[in-house]
């Protein structure tokens, strides 16, 4: 009888051993990046350059070649302030996005000095719909991309805030532009930057997988002076043309919304997601 019951419990432990290792763990089955950038064309997502209509791709800006979203100038005679951004199809809330991007070649002539070797990845802005034909930047936080010049210190994933303002250190914060804490990306090499949004409460920038700024409470600019503004839980996101060429060859989300009021689901889900430092 002894010897049944052994051989019983073994079979059961062997079985449940089984469904342990065969069964995809947390990570695998919570975690998976979605491509917003599909590598083929820009189907999933509208263009917006000021002084034109929302979907002119005025004078071929956005494109896609060699399975990479490209921004050219190349057909333009001078950049004349055309500042421009693509906006993926749907907004979101509470995610984490990964960009890997490069800047190449010559700044378009007529591009202001700061906009050199310089771009951006725009979370919770305003819907693009919204944009009057003639402004330059949607009301957004911006998380800056910035390149060097093969001399000078020049960090990335600095924060710029068009139309907006936040909190950081329990201070606001009404400032344009904050540096990060990054180190400097010389020449033509990918870059990683990710970017932690959870609604309004947290926001998170990542350079080649060391974090390099956070801050809370991301809002609109104050009206009817008031000091603090209208609180940004989600919105659109964006990629931005501002007069340098510069190539996107990923763009990838994990959405976490179903986290976002489940504070230590989310905790652990954040905790795994960081525990890996992603390079490009």
């Amino acid at each position: 009888m002894k010897t049944q019951i052994n051989n019983v419990l073994f079979a059961l432990a062997f079985i449940i051993g089984l469904i342990v290792f065969s069964t995809p763990t947390f990570a695998q089955k919570n975690m998976k990046w979605k491509q917003l950038f599909n590598g083929k064309d820009l189907n999933d997502w509208q263009i917006k350059i000021r002084h034109h209509e929302l979907n002119e791709n005025y004078a071929n800006t956005f494109r896609v070649n060699d399975g990479q979203i490209q921004v050219r100038y190349d057909e333009y005679d001078a950049f004349n302030e055309q500042f421009g951004h693509l906006f993926y199809k749907e907004p979101y809330s509470s995610y984490l996005i990964g960009v890997e991007y490069r800047f190449v070649g010559d700044q378009v002539k007529g591009g202001p000095g700061w906009a050199y070797r310089n771009s951006g990845i725009m979370v919770h802005g305003q819907d693009p719909a919204t944009m009057t034909k003639d402004q330059d930047f949607p009301n957004s936080i911006e998380v800056q991309l910035l390149g060097g010049n093969g001399k000078d210190q020049r960090s990335t994933a600095n924060l710029c805030t068009p139309g907006t303002q936040y909190v950081k250190d329990g201070k606001l914060i009404k400032q344009h532009c904050t540096n990060s804490t990054s180190k400097t990306f010389h020449g033509d090499q990918w870059t990683r930057v990710e970017v932690l949004v959870i609604k309004d409460s947290l926001i998170v920038h990542y350079a080649n997988g060391e974090e390099v700024m956070r801050y809370t409470k991301p809002q609109l600019d104050p009206i009817n002076d008031k000091t603090e503004g209208e609180l940004l839980t989600g919105g659109s996101i964006s990629l931005q043309s501002e007069s340098h060429p510069v190539d996107f060859r990923k763009v990838e989300i994990i959405d976490l919304e179903k986290y976002a009021d489940k504070p230590k689901k989310l905790k652990k889900v954040i905790k795994k997601l960081m525990a890996q430092k992603r390079l490009p």
